[in-house]
């Protein structure tokens, strides 16, 4: 396999959240976005984290390889498509070794910059953000076309992908901002599922350490009814979602 030196912020190697089966989830330093809800700000500054290759990071996966049998691999971050030769060359490495790809993407970067990171994995976990473009750039502080390029890209390609949107309270979580997002995604067949993640605060004391303002510390999770509802307003459009 090719031996590309890249940055990685940290490692989890039993996850169970990031895509089908057991996975060793590989979170990539440096990211474009600066979400509002973000867990991972310290995964922004593309020079954090430490330095390793791709041929170390797939030795380290394979030890683990027995548990990872119906599952896989999957990069997260930060933004793995930000270091698209070292992400790629992880992912071929993994496919040698016949295990499972994911890639756990919002598609901030653009398209051609990180076609073989996206060719290279089996399915990607693509995060959107908000249906509509001005919503998106308050949540993120840039715009949405190359989520939205992304997305075509995969329906071209007959990529699987299962999306990801975040009920935020106050924010992304409203039924006419459902409605949108539901006929956003309607038509597109690549798509196998929708997960709708509950608006969390685990990393407010991160943005603290950083010196950086929280601006949802008043917002509070929505409520399990709330979510079920938000849930309802998407299988309405023929999406199925969990």
């Amino acid at each position: 396999m090719e031996k590309i030196t890249g940055r990685i912020h940290s490692v989890e190697s039993f996850g169970a959240l990031d895509g089908p089966g057991i996975r060793y989830i590989l979170f990539m330093q440096g990211c474009p976005l600066r979400c509002l809800y973000c867990h991972n700000p310290d995964s922004w500054c593309l020079s954090g984290g430490r330095e390793t290759d791709s041929e170390t990071v797939v030795a380290d996966i394979l030890r683990y390889r027995r548990f990872l049998r119906g599952g896989g691999v999957t990069l997260s971050g930060g933004e793995p498509l930000m270091q698209p030769d070292f992400s790629a060359a992880i992912l071929e490495g993994c496919r040698e070794q016949g295990l499972h790809t994911a890639v756990d993407t919002s598609g901030a970067v653009p398209l051609l910059s990180c076609l073989r990171t996206v060719a290279a994995a089996d399915m990607l976990l693509l995060d959107v953000k908000a249906a509509e473009d001005s919503l998106f750039r308050k949540i993120t502080g840039r715009g949405m076309e190359n989520t939205l390029e992304l997305l075509d890209h995969c329906e071209n390609t007959g990529k699987p992908v299962w999306i990801r949107h975040v009920l935020v309270p106050g924010l992304t979580l409203d039924g006419d901002l459902l409605n949108r997002l539901g006929r956003l995604l309607k038509p597109y067949s690549c798509i196998e599922r929708v997960e709708l993640l509950p608006f969390h605060k685990m990393g407010e004391f991160k943005w603290r350490e950083l010196g950086e303002r929280y601006t949802l510390g008043d917002t509070c999770p929505p409520s399990s009814g709330e979510e079920e509802h938000a849930r309802s307003i998407l299988r309405g459009y023929g999406l199925t979602v969990c």
